[in-house]
């Protein structure tokens, strides 16, 4: 079986060229499956369809998730479809074989006051800095868009029309325009008049700059939200994603229509902002359940 095995992962690595961490994990679940095999005393090469859904069944009685085992069992598919270009096997036992399901986490997201409180922290700094007023833009600008943390420090100046209140966003390969409203037209008209051209350096582009005046990196903004997360006394598990998570929300929320939320967000399949359609009915039902008395 060994041999099979560095066939296999030889194949991967220089027919398929796929990466490292697939490859290791490719290799991790083909050896675990060999364990079982050996174990109970199996031929890898005359197993059964019945005896793949036994391994599924033993890995999911032993505590594995689905998306575990979903992730071994595309393994050991990928596996006896090399043996079958091989001849080794006439046939492959795992073949549309359907596998757990995995249950879609909803996202967290903010309430209406917790994003106040939030956006707020940076005004909080007495007297203002130029870190603060940037910190301010920036939080304003990502929750009145919905963009991703990516997009939003991929952002050039030029892609800022304050005049007529949107930005152009490009994602996925594709740009969008996304209008923004008077509170954030505010921050960001204080940030670009008073502090961006005394922060950046001479040739630098990118709309939000650091503290060096070089472009913002995800992990400065993913430090920055923590920090004022724990400043409004916030005791969710925040994400970078969160206030996008939020803005698409509390748009449903408020009877924004499913196509310009997935517009504005970016979304090529609409089910991805259906998403948002699921998590608004949710809290509804934790509202309720929490204020009714006859809940």
């Amino acid at each position: 079986m060994n041999a099979l095995l560095c066939d296999f992962v030889n194949y991967l690595e220089n027919d398929r060229k796929v990466s490292s961490n697939t490859l290791q994990s490719y290799t991790r679940d083909i050896r675990q499956y060999f364990d079982y095999v050996s174990e109970n005393s199996l031929d890898v090469l005359r197993i059964s369809k019945t005896q793949i859904i036994t391994y599924m069944l033993y890995m999911q009685k032993n505590g594995r998730a689905a998306a575990s085992v979903s992730r071994s069992m595309a393994s050991v598919r990928a596996f006896y479809n090399y043996l079958m270009s091989k001849n080794y096997v006439d046939t492959n036992p795992a073949y549309r074989l359907e596998t757990p399901r995995q249950e879609k986490k909803l996202p967290c997201i903010l309430t209406t006051d917790e994003v106040v409180s939030l956006l707020a922290q940076p005004d909080s700094v007495v007297p203002p800095t130029p870190k603060s007023i940037r910190d301010k833009a920036m939080l304003e600008l990502i929750y009145a868009t919905g963009i991703k943390v990516s997009e939003l420090i991929s952002l050039a100046v030029d892609d800022v029309d304050i005049s007529l209140g949107y930005i152009k966003c490009i994602g996925n390969g594709t740009a969008r325009i996304i209008p923004i409203g008077h509170v954030a037209v505010s921050a960001l008209s204080r940030y670009l008049g008073e502090i961006r051209s005394d922060m950046a350096n001479e040739d630098e582009t990118a709309l939000f700059v650091n503290c060096n005046g070089g472009r913002l990196t995800r992990q400065g903004f993913w430090k920055l939200i923590k920090e004022y997360t724990h400043r409004a006394g916030i005791e969710k598990d925040i994400t970078p994603h969160t206030l996008r998570h939020s803005f698409a929300a509390h748009l449903i929320e408020n009877g924004a229509d499913l196509i310009s939320v997935q517009e504005m967000m970016g979304h090529k399949d609409i089910s991805s902002t259906q998403v948002y359609t699921k998590l608004v009915k949710s809290r509804i039902r934790d509202v309720y359940n929490k204020a009714h008395p006859r809940a």
